[in-house]
């Protein structure tokens, strides 16, 4: 089953480089290189910020969506390019771990467990990829399972799943890592995942705090849920961030926490269909760093 990519409606100021001119609330990211006339989604950044890799439709990939990478050069995004591992289904939601060394993602491709799955990949010290690994069947299920999102300090797993069991639609997982092993699976409790889509986010730091785009009424926004689950989340308070509108996918830069990218659609600049965005990351306060809530269900 095909999930719907989240988008963005909003006013933006033109911001074409990472870290480019003095970023204030919001800016379009890497506009004619990497936000194009196609629809750009999900984009991750390594932890060098010398390389950014998203989700594009855009000619010249292996079908559907492919995982696309650019690299940066004198201060731009440049060189686009399909990346190896694509196949003719849909590959998507790109993460890169924080030490740089693996690449997280979603897939459609033929041979998985059912719909789309998790996998991940080496990165070479070249730049290139290993083979193609599947994550565990603790993960992947018959369900669609989206949107991995591995913690800063690598030891936990976010990830969204739609099967079974859940309070309704994709609702949020995390699972414990330890090395290669992916195992533990609990569904974060209510009210964090609600009779609403809960399509996976990013962590605020190793605390459990986190970042999740809630798709509800056809509309999506990007919420911002603290360090305690029993607490209800809130919607990251910017200014295109409505309920009315089209928000979505958002991951923390590695190479500079302080910012987030976003993928979506604006009004202006706007390059194409869905296009990328970066804006400030926002501050949390009062978590004990390396601690998950627990489900007090």
């Amino acid at each position: 089953m095909r999930t719907p990519l989240s988008l963005l409606a909003l006013s933006v100021s033109l911001l074409s480089a990472p870290g480019a001119m003095a970023l204030s609330e919001f800016g379009i990211e890497g506009m004619g290189v990497v936000s194009t006339k196609a629809n750009e989604a999900q984009a991750t950044i390594s932890p060098d910020g010398q390389r950014i890799v998203w989700a594009s439709d855009r000619p010249g990939g292996a079908g559907g969506w492919d995982l696309w990478q650019a690299r940066l050069r004198d201060g731009r995004w440049q060189d686009p390019a399909p990346l190896a591992l694509n196949t003719a289904g849909d590959e998507t939601d790109p993460f890169f771990s924080h030490d740089g060394t693996t690449l997280w993602f979603a897939s459609n491709r033929a041979g998985g467990r059912g719909g789309f799955d998790l996998y991940r990949v080496a990165v070479l010290a070249d730049g290139g990829a290993g083979p193609v690994t599947a994550l565990p069947e603790a993960i992947n299920t018959r369900a669609d399972e989206r949107r991995p999102a591995l913690r800063a300090d690598g030891q936990a797993l976010l990830f969204a799943r739609n099967g079974k069991g859940g309070q309704g639609g994709f609702d949020l997982y995390r699972a414990a890592v330890r090395g290669s092993d992916v195992a533990e699976v609990v569904a974060l409790p209510a009210p964090l995942n609600s009779a609403a889509d809960e399509l996976g986010g990013d962590w605020l730091g190793t605390g459990g705090a986190l970042l999740f785009t809630r798709l509800a009424d056809g509309h999506s926004q990007v919420w911002q849920v603290g360090c305690d689950y029993g607490t209800a989340a809130v919607p990251l308070g910017l200014s295109f961030n409505t309920a009315d509108g089209q928000t979505g996918a958002p991951v923390v830069d590695a190479s500079k926490p302080s910012e987030v990218v976003v993928a979506g659609q604006a009004r202006s600049p706007r390059a194409g269909g869905l296009d990328l965005y970066r804006l400030r990351t926002p501050a949390v306060t009062g978590c004990r760093q390396g601690r998950i809530p627990i489900d007090r269900r």
